[in-house]
């Protein structure tokens, strides 16, 4: 894994800087996920391009656009054990942690089982924030950077906080 970790540090260091020179998209993170995606194994059961230094597993269903979130976006950890059903036009910054299941307390190989997180369309999950098992997010919902979702949440508002909470309504 240190060998994986090393390459993909090397791929961050090569391929940043062509990226700002050639477009504002980031090409070279296109080409680095690829090579992470394909070459290495990391991630490979997807057909979008997730960003090298972001992990993904389980049952996860995205919709239309959210895959260039996830392929600019580092840093990030989904854990899909429950499953995960992401709506359009969602957009993810860098270290979101998504977690739909807890293991079983003394028992790490067994899973709690809960509903799956569903976030709405047109989502805005700011940086560092983590989402816990079984949250809903309607549509519309912008959640603050740093804030930790342990429960649901309407359409159309603003929330934050450790726990998040409603800020305002939109």
């Amino acid at each position: 894994m240190q060998i994986k970790r090393a390459i993909g540090n090397g791929l961050r260091f090569i391929f940043r800087p062509i990226s700002r020179r050639i477009s504002p998209l980031p090409i070279g993170l296109f080409i680095a996920n690829f090579v992470v995606q394909r070459i290495l194994r990391i991630n490979s059961a997807y057909r979008f391009s997730i960003h090298f230094t972001s992990r993904v597993a389980g049952q996860i269903e995205i919709g239309e656009n959210v895959w260039k979130s996830f392929a600019i976006s580092g840093g990030c950890y989904v854990q899909g054990m429950n499953g995960i059903v992401i709506g359009d036009n969602t957009l993810f910054a860098p270290n979101v942690v998504m977690i739909s299941a807890n293991h079983v307390p003394g028992d790490l190989t067994r899973w709690e089982k809960t509903g799956p997180i569903r976030i709405g369309k047109n989502c805005w999950i700011g940086a560092n924030s983590v989402i816990l098992p079984g949250v809903e997010l309607g549509d519309n919902v912008v959640v603050g950077a740093g804030a930790v979702v342990s429960k649901s949440f309407p359409n159309a508002c603003v929330i934050g906080g450790v726990p998040a909470k409603i800020i305002r309504q939109l």
